[in-house]
């Protein structure tokens, strides 16, 4: 079954340029390497630029979960702590899809 993930992420101010080149960097490994994902795409809010979604798609759990345990993914969020202004909002959503 297909999973979904949406992060909130609030990043601290003067962070928003670092932020988008260390999270597109981690976005092309993810997309390079993980044929168990579908999508993985950063968003930046309209009203709040400190404030970014993330939205992940996956095959299956096993698939999100190994995406966790990758070592660039373990290694961007090495990189990205120092930038977030607070611990991200993750929601696991089931994909409805056909």
């Amino acid at each position: 079954m297909a999973v979904g993930l949406l992060a909130t992420i609030t990043i601290q101010e003067g962070k928003n340029a670092e932020f988008e080149e260390a999270f597109l960097d981690l976005t092309e490994l993810v997309r390079a390497n993980e044929p168990g994902n579908v999508f993985y795409a950063l968003h930046r809010s309209p009203t709040d630029p400190q404030v970014y979604k993330v939205m992940e798609q996956y095959d299956s759990p096993e698939a999100l979960d190994a995406h966790g345990k990758t070592d660039y993914f373990r290694e961007a969020n090495k990189r990205l702590a120092g930038m977030v202004a607070a611990a991200p909002e993750i929601e696991i959503l089931d994909a409805v899809v056909r």
